[in-house]
């Protein structure tokens, strides 16, 4: 309970949404968090009466606490296998990070299991930061993410080079625009992603925005681009998201790409320095199948 509390509240950063999330009472999350932080010997959150965030030692143990989970799920997993007279089947834990392509991964997996039947393939959803962790501990056979530094023990090819676009209520006065800079958006409230969840996106924003002279000012994150898309619909502000993350026409609102230096990211497939032929296989075809990289990242059409 201790690692699922830790874990939702630095997704939420709000005790309340994620005690909603975890179907539990909210004294239960505090509890829950007090008891790692006595255990760790250190605090993992600052807060505050109106905000919560990641202290540093939150930060760094976040990826952790992403594959520890991971892991205990593929232990019960197989305990029930087990338990059921399933046998011992040999087990692809295939990570995918928030606003990478569903689709291409989708389109891959089919082939996948025609080639290996006995393999069990499991979808875990993970951010970035987190799979690099689990690939090297061996817990995670391959990973969807995005380009971040600190790449080390870990293969890295990428898959698509994506681009940034902005999501703006018809009625706002950029919806005219046919593209945008940083510049354009200094100083407009933005609506983004965490960076607990996609530093290497947030680090990419950053330097476009550094690049350019603006003024970078995001009020507001959300793990999914439906929540930035809904939060931009009701009058919040613009939405930041790339390209991948959206397989449809956001109703009432007008796509605009980015351009400028940075306001692309690359979407990468990673695996372990040695693979398992499951996990090189799935690798290869989604390097097919995405075509060359910096092929895609045009948002759908208004």
């Amino acid at each position: 309970m201790e690692l699922e509390a830790f874990v939702a509240v630095a997704e939420e950063l709000h005790f309340g949404r994620a005690a909603a999330r975890l179907h539990r009472g909210q004294p239960t999350v505090s509890d829950a968090v007090r008891r790692l932080e006595s255990t760790l010997g250190g605090r993992l959150f600052h807060r505050t009466s109106r905000r919560v965030s990641l202290t540093e030692l939150g930060a760094a143990m976040l990826p952790d606490a992403h594959a520890t989970l991971a892991q205990m799920r593929r232990f019960q997993q197989r305990g029930r296998s087990l338990a059921a007279g399933d046998g011992t089947p040999t087990t692809l834990v295939v990570a995918q990070a928030e606003y990478t392509s569903d689709q291409l991964l989708l389109r891959c997996l089919p082939q996948l299991r025609e080639r290996f039947p006995d393999v069990a393939i499991v979808p875990e959803a993970m951010p970035t930061t987190a799979q690099l962790s689990a690939l090297r501990a061996e817990t995670v056979g391959l990973g969807i993410g995005w380009a971040t530094g600190g790449v080390s023990g870990v293969r890295a090819r990428v898959l698509s080079t994506e681009r940034f676009v902005a999501l703006v209520p018809a009625d706002h006065p950029l919806a005219g625009h046919t593209a945008l800079t940083a510049a354009e958006l200094s100083t407009t409230a933005l609506l983004t992603w965490p960076h607990q969840i996609n530093s290497g996106l947030c680090d990419r924003l950053l330097s476009a925005f550094r690049i350019g002279g603006a003024d970078l000012r995001i009020i507001r994150t959300a793990d999914s681009v439906h929540a930035i898309a809904a939060h931009v619909a009701a009058g919040t502000g613009v939405g930041i998201t790339v390209a991948s993350a959206l397989d449809h026409q956001p109703p009432g609102l007008r796509v605009i790409p980015l351009t400028g230096p940075s306001t692309t990211a690359d979407q990468v497939v990673l695996t372990p320095a040695e693979p398992s032929a499951a996990a090189t296989a799935l690798r290869d075809l989604l390097l097919v199948s995405s075509g060359p990289p910096g092929g895609r990242g045009t948002p759908p059409a208004p």
